[in-house]
Parts: C-alpha cells; structure tokens; sequence
C-alpha cells in the first residue's frame, strides 16, 4: 500500500469514527456553562472570541465585568462602536488599586446580583461574567451562590466565567473547562501591557 493509500485509508476511518460520534451527541436544549482559567493569558480573549462567534449568528448577548473597574479596553471600545452587545462594568479595579474588602465585596455582589437578573431574565443566549473567578478565589463571592445563579439560568442563556483560579466546585458544575497555561509572558521580561495585545 503506498503511503498516499495509507493515508486514504487512515482518514476513512477516523472520519466514519467522527460521524458515529456526532451521531450520538445530542441537544442539552439548555446554554452550555464554560470555564476559562488558569494562569496564562487569553482567559477573557477567548470568551470575546465567542462573543463574536455568537453575535456572528445573531444572538444576543451580554457581558458582565467584575474586576476590571474604569480601565480602557480595546474589545470594550469595539462592542460600543459594534453595538448589540448589553456590557456591566460592575468592579472597581483590582483588588490591590480599591485595598478595601468590604468595598471589594459589596461590588462584587452588586455586579452578580446584575448577572442573575441578566441570566435569569430570558434575553440572553451568551453571558461573560468577566474576571468573577478572581470575586471568587478572594472569597468575595462563594463557589455556592454562583453555582445557584447558573442553575437558575433561563435554560437558553449560555455562560462563560474567566478568571483564574476558578474554584472546583465551578469546574466540576461546567460543561467545558479550558486552562490557560502560562509558558512565557513579556511581563517577567519587563515589558508593560501593550495596547491592542493585552488590554
């Protein structure tokens, strides 16, 4: 068998094993839940990424920020020039700008009380809660009161939570995890955030 044969054959098969998976996938008929972790970069990039996707198809969609506070952002500039997406900048900034627990938390609880109504109220098919997983590893928010918002989802709104060190709880409720792994970063080179790549 030559090798282009080979490889004819080879890709016959993984395609007839591709199909019978599709074939026994079926509908949640309910939004996918989506967790975007780890230490590397491309946590909310990613969920942005979807947000065009989704907008692409004509959804609707939302995006609740919980950390970033007043800082500028190219994607936040974007979705206002594009419209069509509803955005909450609820933070006040990062944790080490506010120095300020009780504030930290108030906010964090005011911009999930916003979440829950947006995911609860049926206009949404995507929702970013941006950075909430960094409300949660401060104890800001428990792994338990955003589990319980999820559940109470309307069953069209698929969520997407960033932020590194989601907790497990989180993890295991989602239907996709991706961790983002930090191999290199300018950063420990000394290079600032650059403009248009990182914010």
């Amino acid at each position: 068998m030559s090798d282009a044969e080979k490889h004819n054959a080879e890709m016959k098969a993984l395609q007839k094993t591709q199909r019978a998976k599709i074939a026994e996938s079926g509908d949640p008929e309910r939004g996918l839940v989506l967790v975007h972790t780890g230490d590397g970069k491309g946590k909310s990039s990613s969920a942005f990424g979807v947000v065009i996707r989704a907008l692409g198809w004509g959804q609707s969609v939302g995006v609740v920020q919980f950390i970033k506070g007043t800082w500028v952002t190219g994607e936040k500039q974007f979705f206002d020039k594009l419209g069509g997406v509803t955005w909450a900048t609820m933070g006040e900034g990062f944790t080490w700008d506010t120095q300020d627990r009780d504030r930290d938390i108030a906010a964090a609880e005011a911009a999930f009380a916003k979440a829950r109504g947006m995911m609860e109220s049926g206009d949404f098919d995507l929702i970013v809660l941006d950075e909430i997983n960094i409300a949660l590893r401060y104890d800001y928010l428990t792994p338990e009161a955003v589990i319980a918002g999820l559940e109470a989802r309307h069953p069209r709104c698929a969520v997407i939570l960033t932020g590194r060190d989601a907790p497990q709880a989180l993890c295991d409720y989602a239907d996709l995890v991706s961790e983002m792994r930090e191999v290199k970063h300018p950063y420990q080179a000394g290079i600032k955030a650059q403009r248009g790549v990182d914010f």
